[in-house]
């Protein structure tokens, strides 16, 4: 499992005996890298430190709120010449909000809460926001203040799901604890149920809050993967699906470079095996989040070149665990007919469960009815409806096509149960989208029918 541990404070005391083997229970349990969090001056430049010697430690600086009264002008510009001295420095935080403890005055804390926000806007880094009993008043400065131009995380979580959609909507991600496995936890798990899985991080806190099965003893980064782990129970996803999609959030998030990898292939989502064959369509979707960045659920899908049938083999040879294989990347896998048969019937050799995700304009592409030509090699088509007349189709997928691109598609619908066993049509919930007119077309069609959720993007 790949993991980054989004929070922690590992440069404290608690780790001087055994930091050395700290960091390789880290790395066993597949934590590669880890945010050090400043909470104070002090604090704050020893994570800087930290920072400097590990590769694959990131830190950020600020205050906390406890710390609020009597912060000065010289530690505003102690904590900005951090940020700009050191590239390791990849937010302003944690501040924010404290008032179960109180240990500062609230207007002090509000006033040096608002400060950080306009330094973390000033030098383009995201906030990392501590806020304990204080929900609406975080909400209400985060707003006054222009948080959502540089955005950030509420860390460890602890509002409701109203709160949480109100600060995905002000550009903020939700970055879930071990406390997710405490049995009296019920209202952060219904946060996981109700925040798509994209919206989310994991931490630890460390060497605070330590998950179930290790309360009473110090947390350490190694620890994040019991947060992953419930997550993906409750999402309904594998613990490596929720460890490479955090991951993936928070490089993006803190702006954390990856390694150059080579060209994702095939990648796996719960128990299926996707194959991206082309980033190529037909159509040039108004909801298609592709135009905002080519990656889906962790995985970059970016292609340098088209693979030919050897390197799509290789990429099925590599994986293992997968129930089904599915051609479905972020173009119109269709585009490439022949490598899709060829691909296909060496999969069918081997017993595997084939389907396409299509728009369902192959035979507009192509010119001729291809559907016959899968027959045997497929066993289910997914079909992009997405409309109930064409204007609408062409407004929202903004087809070549013109008229005919709808038309084609519920043709394509008609015929494809004739040589395909399962054939379903899909709707996209674009706002405005009538699902039941949806759904009602695609049944008089003879196919099975399906909503898939639409994520705004930008």
């Amino acid at each position: 499992m790949e993991l980054i541990d989004s929070h922690s404070h590992i440069y404290g005391s608690e780790y001087t005996e055994d930091f050395e083997e700290m960091m390789a229970r880290a790395k066993e349990a597949g934590v590669d890298t880890i945010m050090a969090v400043g909470a104070d001056l002090e604090s704050s430049i020893a994570a800087c430190e930290l920072a400097k010697t590990r590769d694959n430690i990131y830190c950020s600086v600020g205050i906390h709120p406890h710390d609020a009264e009597g912060v000065t002008e010289a530690d505003y510009q102690t904590v900005r010449e951090l940020a700009l001295n050191n590239p390791k420095v990849v937010a302003i935080g944690e501040v924010g909000l404290d008032f179960f403890r109180d240990r500062s005055p609230r207007p002090a804390q509000e006033e040096v809460f608002r400060r950080f926000i306009r330094m973390a806007r000033e030098l383009s880094l995201p906030l990392i926001i501590h806020d304990r009993d204080a929900h609406d008043r975080i909400l209400a400065i985060l707003k006054e203040e222009k948080a959502e131009e540089v955005g950030g995380v509420l860390h460890c979580f602890s509002g409701d799901l109203d709160m949480a959609r109100t600060c995905i909507d002000l550009n903020f991600m939700i970055s879930i604890p071990g406390t997710i496995t405490y049995p009296s936890n019920e209202a952060l798990r219904e946060v996981v149920r109700g925040v798509k899985i994209e919206k989310l991080m994991v931490e630890t806190d460390a060497p605070y809050l330590t998950p179930v099965p290790h309360r009473g003893k110090r947390n350490e980064p190694a620890f994040v993967r019991y947060a992953a782990e419930k997550v993906a129970e409750l999402k309904g996803l594998s613990p490596d699906d929720v460890g490479r999609i955090t991951s993936f959030n928070t490089r993006r998030l803190f702006r954390i470079e990856q390694a150059a990898q080579e060209d994702t292939i095939a990648y796996k989502i719960r128990n299926s095996l996707y194959l991206n064959i082309t980033n190529r369509c037909s159509n040039r979707c108004t909801f298609c989040p592709k135009f905002e960045e080519l990656s889906v659920k962790g995985h970059e899908l970016k292609l340098s070149h088209e693979p030919n049938y050897a390197e799509v083999i290789a990429a099925v040879d590599a994986a293992s665990d997968f129930n089904e294989v599915v051609f479905c990347g972020f173009g119109e896998p269709l585009i490439r007919l022949d490598l899709v048969k060829e691909v296909a019937a060496e999969l069918k050799r081997r017993g595997l469960k084939v389907r396409i995700n299509t728009d369902g304009q192959a035979n507009l592409v192509h010119g001729r009815n291809v559907l016959p030509e899968l027959s045997g090699l497929v066993d289910a088509l997914s079909v992009s409806l997405n409309a109930s007349d064409a204007e609408e189709y062409e407004r929202l997928c903004n087809t070549p096509f013109g008229g005919g691109g709808f038309q084609g598609v519920c043709d394509f619908l008609r015929e494809a149960p004739r040589h395909v066993p399962q054939v379903t049509a899909s709707v996209v919930t674009v706002p405005g989208v009538d699902v039941d007119k949806v759904r009602e077309l695609a049944l008089s069609l003879g196919v099975e029918f399906r909503e898939r959720e639409f994520e705004e993007v930008g």
